[in-house]
């Protein structure tokens, strides 16, 4: 763990994920500013205002949209980071030779797995907290709107990296870096989709799309359990608009597609485990 956090260091990722998190907070506050001062320019009655043309266009529904829209910047931002920071854990360091010089050490080789893993945990985990705190403050100090559930929907979010970390890990172990990129990246989509696909589904009271929704979250969970995290955050004058929605939903997830997600992630991190004590290097 401690040899993958000083690689992070040594190669400037940490460094440069640190420099274009700020730049997006900066980008973040500077919308979220521009919004509220167009607010109270039209709403001379401040927050509490309806917009007349609109019943669900509240301040509080508008401001939580604009949350939820960071929310969801950093959830697909750490899933992406996931992904393309442990593709090559494994296989990258048997074609380039490094496990060879490390594994005839006295270190198991599950060791190595799961310290690397531990390694990219706390990256990812600590990005999470440090831009969840950054929008939660800018949503605070410039919008004056309190998010719901911060704590609960970003232990969501970490979740979801850690369910990504675990598939890009165990494919490290099957495939070559290139090919393992390209598969887990293309899975991250497909899951993305079906969560649109089940929306649409229950929108239309349409068995099929819903049945087709559960089937990808059943192989890649992390659009399921992203969504529960964005429903726990909504007021509920955003979830009662009722069509589909890129950023959220207005069906949460049960707390048993929850409990798959966690096991999930310990499953897969195991047959990493189990793959890479009988790979031939």
């Amino acid at each position: 763990m401690r040899l993958t956090l000083r690689e992070g260091v040594s190669r400037r990722l940490i460094l440069a994920v640190l420099v274009l998190s700020v730049l997006m907070m900066a980008l973040y506050a500077f919308g979220f500013h521009t919004f509220v001062d167009l607010w109270n320019r039209k709403h001379p009655n401040g927050q509490t205002e309806t917009d007349s043309s609109n019943p669900l266009a509240t301040y509080p529904a508008i401001a939580s949209s604009l949350v939820l829209l960071g929310f969801y910047t950093i959830n697909f931002l750490a899933g992406i980071m996931a992904i393309f920071a442990a593709v090559g854990s494994i296989s990258g360091e048997v074609d380039n030779g490094v496990l060879h010089a490390i594994v005839p050490k006295p270190i198991r080789r599950w060791e190595i797995v799961v310290g690397k893993y531990l390694g990219f945990a706390v990256m990812l985990i600590a990005y999470i907290a440090l831009m969840v705190t950054g929008v939660t403050l800018t949503s605070r100090w410039i919008g004056h709107y309190q998010p719901l559930h911060v704590v609960h929907a970003t232990l969501l979010m970490m979740l979801v990296s850690l369910i990504l970390l675990s598939l890009t890990i165990l494919g490290s172990t099957f495939f070559s870096t290139l090919a393992n990129g390209v598969i887990v990246f293309m899975l991250y989509g497909v899951a993305v989709t079906g969560g649109l696909v089940e929306q649409f589904g229950t929108l239309l009271n349409y068995e099929t799309l819903i049945h087709v929704g559960i089937a990808t979250s059943l192989i890649l969970p992390s659009d399921t359990v992203w969504r529960y995290a964005s429903y726990i955050m909504q007021p509920p004058i955003a979830i009662s608009f009722q069509g589909p929605n890129p950023f959220g939903t207005t069906v949460p997830a049960s707390p048993l597609a929850i409990q798959y997600a966690v096991g999930y992630a310990i499953v897969l991190l195991l047959l990493a485990v189990v793959r890479f004590r009988y790979r031939d290097l």
